[in-house]
Order: C-alpha cells, then structure tokens, then sequence
C-alpha cells in the first residue's frame, strides 16, 4: 500500500499561546437534558422512531431519555439529517455513519451506563478542565464527551489532521466520517507500511504539535492511527490530556515507546528517548 502522509498546516494565528490558557467546560444540564424532562409529543414521537430503527435496537435498552434528546437537539439544529449504520459498536461508545448538512458524518454516542468510569478518571482527574467533576456517572460521560470535542478543536488548530469536529450535545459528538462504511480509512496495524520512513517523521511531527498546543494523546499507537486519501490521521482523543496534567508525562512516555516500536518493526531504527526529545523540543 503506497501512501503520501503529507502534512497539514495549522491555522493561521494558533500556536502562540497553546498550553497556558484553557476553554472552559461546562458539565451541567444541557439542553438536552430540558427536552429530556419536558417530553413533549414532537420529542416523544421522535425517540420512538429512533427506537424502533434498526440500527438502534441492540443498544436503545442503555441509551436514556437524556441521549435520545441529544440527538434530537442535534437533528433540530441541523447537524445530522438521517442516520445510517453502525461503523463501530465498542465498550463504551456506539459510532453511526450519518448524514449531515454538507455530507457524510460519523455520530459518536458514549453510552451513560456501560462507559468505564474508573478509566475515564484515570485521564480526567489532573486535567485543569475538569477539577471538582465530582463521581456523578453522567457529569464524568459528559465531562468526556466535551473534552473529546474541545481536544479535537485544538489539534486541529495545531494542524494535527483529525477529524473535524462538528457539534457536541450532552454525551453525543458529531465530526468528520473519515473514509465510508464500505471504504474504510485502515488503520496503520492493518497496512503494509512501504515509505515507513516517511510516515514516522510526520507522526512524530503531529506528537510534537498536539505538545506544542498543550496535550498528550495518552493512548496513542499503530491502532489510532488511520490511513486515508494519503494522509495519516490521529483517532480516539477522548483520552488526551493537558500538559498540566499530573500524568501527562508518563503518558507521554508511553505514546513515544508504542509509536517507536511499531516503527522498529517496520525496520526503522527508532528510539522512545528520542521521540520524547522531539516532541518536548520547544525550539524546533
């Protein structure tokens, strides 16, 4: 498999002040939540539809009023037109191929009672986004799903390729489908990589841009990384954390020893201590 892995620009004025000033995220009652206690007959006939659709049926038993009213706020907004399959249906979170207003969009939905709460923690806690979040099960999805929208609004202003977040409501995020169902980007685990050489110089260059914009990925690996229309794309920053994060250098440490080793084995001669010189070098 042959590919370009060309690198995209960040956006013009971001990168000065990254990592000293942080948005703040609200966790309480959304819209969504207001819907969800009204329960008027336009949503009521609404959340039926969406229930008795068959791409909803295995999961409506752990989606609550609360999430159906997400969407739906969504769909009234404009953000999504109609839903399509499931793309992925994991532990804690169901993802769609949709339809929104200029296109194809994939609708992530985190689900309130199966999440791993004692994972998301780990990840929460120490970021000076969330302090005081308290164990309030739907506050810490909540909490999550925003920092997910909020971590991709930043990389992508850094000009780490992502995908384009949307719209965020309650534990519902819209962003970018990258690749169709039927045509799905790979990830990097699942190619032969045939210009190794090139595609670690631009991960490493996209770990030294998300540093440079305040976070670690924390969970960063062959696995989220993806291939498409020659260009390498990040996944999965639900988990990324601010550098001010007390974990965030084992973190870190950690990413900079998954991406080396993968690249060792594509016969790089890589090292972890020196990707973390890269991506900490705040000279280049």
């Amino acid at each position: 498999m042959t590919e370009e892995f060309g690198l995209i620009e960040p956006e013009e004025g971001e990168g000065d002040s990254f990592g000293d000033e942080w948005e703040e995220i609200d966790v309480s009652d959304t819209e969504a939540d207001r819907i969800a206690r009204k329960r008027d007959r336009k949503f009521n006939e609404f959340r039926k539809r969406l229930k008795d659709a068959d791409q909803f049926k295995v999961t409506d038993s752990v989606f609550d009023d609360a999430t159906f009213a997400a969407i739906y706020k969504l769909v009234q907004d404009g953000h999504v037109e109609a839903f399509g399959g499931p793309i992925s249906t994991g532990k804690e979170a169901n993802v769609y191929e949709a339809l929104g207003a200029e296109g194809d969009i994939a609708v992530k939905i985190y689900r309130i009672n199966a999440s791993d709460f004692q994972h998301m923690r780990e990840y929460l806690d120490g970021d000076p986004r969330f302090e005081g979040i308290g164990n309030d099960k739907s506050k810490i999805v909540l909490a999550w799903t925003r920092k997910e929208f909020a971590n991709l609004e930043r990389a992508r202003a850094a000009g780490v390729r992502v995908p384009k977040p949307i719209a965020v409501e309650r534990n519902v995020l819209v962003m970018e489908l990258v690749g169709l169902v039927e045509e799905r980007a790979r990830r990097l685990a699942e190619v032969t990589v045939e210009n190794p050489e090139t595609a670690f110089e631009v991960v490493r260059e996209y770990m030294r841009r998300l540093h440079g914009a305040g976070l670690v990925h924390g969970d960063l690996s062959e696995y989220n990384l993806i291939i498409h229309d020659g260009e390498l794309v990040v996944i999965d920053l639900g988990q990324a954390v601010t550098v001010h994060h007390r974990n965030a250098d084992d973190f870190l440490r950690r990413d900079c020893r998954n991406v080396a080793t993968f690249f060792t084995r594509q016969g790089l001669d890589t090292d972890p201590d020196a990707l973390y010189e890269y991506v900490t070098d705040e000279s280049r």
